[in-house]
């Protein structure tokens, strides 16, 4: 065998290999990537079926119902144009409260209920989680081109 021949041979196991790492890591990528969507996205129909996703936007006032078990929670999200009704079993962050940014991962229910994995809550009184921001955001756009 020629030393170009060798040359040639290595060059193309070493692009098989950078490929197969490329694919690799692109694979592990998509499994892990997770969407973000309001609640009128969601009621749009814009939202995966049976895939997990994350939701959010604001706690409405007075809608948060314990169970009895203590870790058994429903509360209702809105964009301040669609609301979505979330059911969540776990903690809720200290932060969590009736009124305040809130982003929720989970799967949409057979019955257009969000059923959350993870909760998450903002941190301060002057931050916002990003995907609750643009969720307000994009349901006032919504609502300016309702009018």
């Amino acid at each position: 065998m020629t030393r170009r021949r060798q040359r040639l041979i290595l060059l193309a196991a070493a692009l098989g290999a950078l490929a197969l790492a490329a694919w690799l890591v692109l694979s592990a990528f998509q499994k892990n990537l997770v969407f973000f969507f309001t609640p009128t996205q969601i009621l749009a129909g814009e939202a995966p079926r049976n895939k997990s996703f994350r939701m959010g936007g604001m706690v409405e006032p007075n809608s948060l119902k314990r169970d009895a078990d203590g870790v058994t929670v429903s509360f209702v999200v809105t964009d301040t144009v669609r609301s979505l009704p979330v059911h969540y079993r776990g903690i809720l962050p200290d932060l969590f409260k009736e009124g305040k940014g809130v982003v929720a991962q989970g799967k949409l229910g057979g019955d257009h209920r969000f059923v959350a994995d993870e909760v998450l809550a903002k941190h301060d009184e002057n931050y916002m989680p990003p995907d609750a921001a643009y969720a307000l955001k994009k349901g006032r756009q919504a609502a300016k081109v309702d009018k």
